[in-house]
């Protein structure tokens, strides 16, 4: 672990300093953007790195390296379809993002951050569920829906042999006995590496039952 720019830096976030560089300033970016928008909550602010930024880099660390498309449902502030971005610019150079956001003002912020970070991204101003299909080699995920809604939102959206990065809190295993009913699935499950009752669930072979 390490500081740098007042940040903590943790061990695992092995990333060179222009990358680093890049995720401070789309922090940055959010702080100054949030008061007219509601990127995330106000009460996050203060927190912004560890609970955003750290929370949203750790789903990079489980995408296949052979991946292209990587698709972010409901990007929202850009956590984590942006900070993928970012980190897939110098690691991933190869890997173009698709965010998947419905509300006009927030998808105008994903393009300003977009353009002024010069990352490889689309923004897709739609709803989930009418988008046409994607095909997306890796679907990232984080605070949308329970997994039984999820699921037939990756579902539409996941190419064959993709995989699905989903941030969960503590009632992870809940929500998969939820969904077990209605969707087949294999899955891995990953502690957070910045919540310690949060899981990332790592989602293959999805399908009806």
């Amino acid at each position: 672990m390490s500081v740098a720019g007042g940040r903590i830096v943790p061990d695992w976030l092995n990333v060179s300093r222009e990358t680093l560089a890049l995720l401070e300033q789309f922090a940055a970016l959010v702080e100054k953007w949030n008061p007219a928008i509601n990127l995330v909550s106000k009460r996050s602010i203060p927190e912004i790195w560890e609970r955003h930024v750290l929370d949203s880099a750790q789903l990079f660390s489980y995408i296949p390296g052979l991946a292209k498309h990587h698709v972010d449902l409901g990007s929202g502030g850009g956590f984590p379809g942006v900070i993928v971005a970012i980190l897939a610019r110098d690691a991933m150079p190869d890997l173009h993002s698709t965010l998947i956001e419905v509300d006009r003002r927030k998808a105008t912020f994903l393009s300003e951050a977009a353009r002024q970070l010069a990352l490889p991204v689309t923004i897709a101003v739609s709803r989930i569920e009418t988008l046409p299909p994607q095909s997306a080699d890796v679907i990232t995920v984080r605070a949308l829906s329970p997994m039984i809604e999820l699921c037939g939102l990756v579902y539409r959206h996941l190419g064959v042999n993709g995989i699905a990065l989903i941030a969960k809190g503590a009632q992870a295993e809940d929500e998969l006995a939820q969904a077990r009913p209605v969707w087949s699935f294999d899955v891995e499950r990953h502690p957070s590496k910045s919540d310690d009752g949060a899981t990332v669930l790592a989602i293959r072979n999805l399908r009806h039952v």
